[in-house]
């Protein structure tokens, strides 16, 4: 049997002076309860997935080095089989554009999906809560620990507690430092006390904002920090998926005993448990209508699925659907909005992959010298360009220069193959002779080819004028 308050809530709007008293009073610790069910599995397994990526990506190898690595002080990153430079600029322009757009997408479908299953601060906090649910217990037990005054047993748990967030902070500061310096040298100097100032700084740094953000500030990130709850409103529709409350069937709420038919007192089916609330990471009631705290972690979902499961009633009284649906009208998920979204977002991701595919191993810009137009030596015509041979492979590399365009023109200062470090750029200096004769106009085309020396396959051809007398 559950017996719970007979008084059902009644959602009041809350006034300018509640609203500013809330910004400025004490925060009250959330205590989540634990749940299980469908969408808990499925935030469980993002966790798991996600924070396995993290932790073990570092410790991958690939042809003999760190799988990912972004090697700042060589201008290198590492994913796989790719090596990006800071050439490569426009690659990560057209990713950023495509995680936004990607999550402009979503949001019109799903709503706040990203933050409850797949956002770093749901993710970490997660797993600060199994923590302390592993240290201090049940929400119960956790609320009557903190009520309790301090004792030897009291202090024992929250050190150990302590001595749990701390040690997972460091070692995802020490992952996430691993990510720019490689995991088995980082490893070697934690271990023999050799971290370097800009290691050790950042360790301790990202494992403070871990500490701070998931262990204890937790939902106030969500609610006060982060930007995207504020401007999500935008990108929702009455066909946006959201974690709502029927009322037409829920109200009105109250307690009553299992097997008794509610009609016959005049309730609907929301037995007022508050479960919907316990379970809430951030604390809000899903059945005064949809907030931006909600996070979409479809908790209040499984725990009222339970709950009505018990008492004999319908699931989904809490569910993930739309506001169209709850109105009794049809949902439509292909729409102008999303249409609009997935157009774009494919034409990124098009472009992205075209450059990705078409992407050279090398790079030639001609510039021509300016000082001069030209110069007339031995009957000879004469223009002068400077050569930036952009070497994109992981190593050194020698290329192959030469021209043509011109009838008879002749190749002057390069002597040999240029050899160029991996990622480098090489100035070399060329002139280019022609016979005046030979010049169809005073402005000619003329085509610079570079080669690799030991792969004729891989070339490059930049073009540039040739410039005469009149």
């Amino acid at each position: 049997m559950l017996m719970t308050d007979p008084t059902p809530e009644t959602p009041v709007a809350p006034s300018a002076t509640d609203v500013e008293h809330s910004l400025y009073e004490k925060r009250q610790k959330i205590y989540p309860r634990e749940v299980h069910g469908t969408f808990a599995a499925l935030r469980t397994t993002a966790v798991l997935v996600l924070l396995g990526l993290f932790y073990g990506l570092p410790w991958l190898s690939w042809d003999g080095r760190q799988a990912v690595l972004f090697d700042l002080p060589a201008r290198k990153f590492y994913i796989f089989g790719l090596t990006f430079w800071p050439q490569d600029f426009l690659l990560l322009t057209l990713l950023m554009m495509m995680g936004a757009l990607s999550l402009f997408l979503f949001t019109a479908l799903a709503g706040r999906v990203w933050c409850g299953y797949a956002c770093p601060q749901t993710v970490w906090t997660e797993v600060f809560l199994w923590m302390e649910r592993l240290v201090e217990g049940t929400r119960q037990q956790q609320m009557k620990l903190d009520q309790s005054p301090w004792s030897a047993r009291k202090l024992r748990i929250k050190a150990t507690k302590q001595l749990l967030w701390v040690s997972f902070s460091l070692w995802t500061g020490f992952a996430f430092v691993s990510f720019f310096t490689p995991a088995t040298r980082l490893g070697h100097e934690v271990l023999t006390l050799g971290l370097g100032p800009w290691e050790t700084f950042w360790i301790l740094f990202y494992g403070f904002a871990t500490y701070g953000n998931a262990g204890f500030m937790r939902e106030q990130v969500c609610k006060y920090m982060c930007p995207y709850a504020r401007f999500q409103s935008a990108m929702f529709d009455a066909d946006t998926l959201i974690v709502s409350y029927d009322r037409t069937r829920g109200e009105p709420r109250g307690s009553r005993k299992v097997g008794h038919d509610p009609k016959t007192r005049g309730l609907g089916d929301c037995i007022n448990c508050t479960m919907c609330v316990q379970v809430c990471p951030t604390g809000i009631d899903i059945r005064k209508g949809l907030q931006y705290e909600c996070i979409s972690c479809s908790a209040c979902v499984d725990v009222c699925n339970d709950v009505m499961k018990k008492m004999g009633y319908a699931p989904d009284l809490i569910s993930y659907t739309t506001q169209n649906a709850l109105d009794g009208k049809p949902t439509r998920i292909v729409r102008p909005r999303t249409l609009i979204y997935a157009a774009i977002l494919g034409v990124v991701a098009s472009l992205f992959l075209y450059v990705l595919a078409s992407r050279e191993p090398l790079g030639l810009d001609v510039i021509r010298d300016r000082n001069q137009l030209f110069r007339e030596r031995a009957g000879l015509i004469e223009n002068v360009y400077t050569l930036k041979v952009l070497n994109l492979a992981d190593h050194e590399r020698s290329f192959r220069v030469s021209a043509a365009g011109i009838a008879g023109l002749q190749l002057a200062g390069v002597n040999g193959p240029v050899t160029v470090a991996a990622g480098g750029v090489q100035d070399v200096p060329v002139i280019l002779r022609a016979s005046e004769s030979a010049l169809p106009a005073p402005s000619s085309n003329v085509q610079f080819t570079l080669e690799a020396a030991d792969d004729t396959s891989v070339r490059f051809t930049r073009k540039a004028k040739f410039l005469g007398p009149r």
